[in-house]
Formats: structure tokens, C-alpha cells, sequence
């Protein structure tokens, strides 16, 4: 790592997490497009298919689709096989909403913060990345 940036962002869910970044590029929808079993995204339509989250600092544009992705996610949190942390460039309910139930159903989340698109697009898949509330603190190669 030979230098770092550190992006302001807005908090949808407090907290700390750390990992490598998984960036997308397309947005995601939870169902149907991640095994919430295995972490990895299913949908074969998708350009990252195959991938896993797990752990992982997933970099988004925005989540995808059907409200019942907020189950998929909260289950995935509780499963231990979801992201460590979720950084969108537009805000997203619906994914808010799955950490939010993981929250209560089962004491355990993951923070999301929205960058903007600009922020989002300063960060690379295998860059090490660390969520502090709304600070997102990228390592670059």
C-alpha cells in the first residue's frame, strides 16, 4: 500500500468494518443474485457472477429490484456469509432495510455508506478499505 484517501460520505448505518473491496459494476439485487448460504452472487447475468462478498467491503452504484432482498441480506448478515461493510453511490432503502432487520432480529449489522458517485469511483476492487461511520478510508496499491 503506498498511499491512502479518506472520502467523506453519509452514514445509512453506523459502525466499523474493514476488508478488501469488491467493486461492482452494475447494481445488485440481493434476490436472486446472492446465495445468502455461500456469500457468492448468483445472478449469471450479473458481470461480477461468481464472486464472492464475504467479508468484504462491497463498493456499489445502488442496490437492484425486489423488496425481498432485504430478507436475502439479513440473512446473509446472519449467516456470517454477507459483507463486512456496503458502500453505495446512491442511498438505497431496501438495502438499509435488510441490515436494519439483521439488526433487530439478530444483534449483528453491517454499515452503509453512501459516497456519491464521485467517491465511489475512487475506490478499486482489492484496495483495502475501512468504514468508520460516514469516513470510508481507502488504501491504495
Amino acid at each position: 500500500m503506498s498511499s491512502g484517501t479518506t472520502l467523506e460520505g453519509r452514514a445509512l448505518l453506523q459502525g466499523r468494518a474493514s476488508g478488501e473491496a469488491v467493486v461492482l459494476d452494475e447494481p445488485l439485487s440481493f434476490w436472486g443474485g446472492l446465495d445468502p448460504a455461500s456469500g457468492r452472487i448468483i445472478d449469471r447475468r450479473h458481470p461480477q457472477a461468481g464472486g464472492t462478498v464475504t467479508g468484504r467491503i462491497l463498493v456499489m452504484p445502488s442496490g437492484r429490484g425486489s423488496s425481498s432482498s432485504s430478507s436475502v441480506l439479513a440473512e446473509a448478515i446472519r449467516a456470517g456469509t454477507a459483507p463486512a461493510g456496503i458502500v453505495l453511490a446512491e442511498p438505497d432503502g431496501i438495502v438499509v432495510l435488510g441490515a436494519l432487520v439483521a439488526r433487530e432480529l439478530y444483534g449483528t449489522t453491517i454499515p452503509i455508506v453512501v459516497l456519491g458517485r464521485d467517491g465511489y469511483e475512487r475506490v478499486a476492487t482489492g484496495e483495502q478499505v475501512v468504514i468508520e461511520d460516514a469516513t470510508v478510508i481507502v488504501a491504495h496499491r
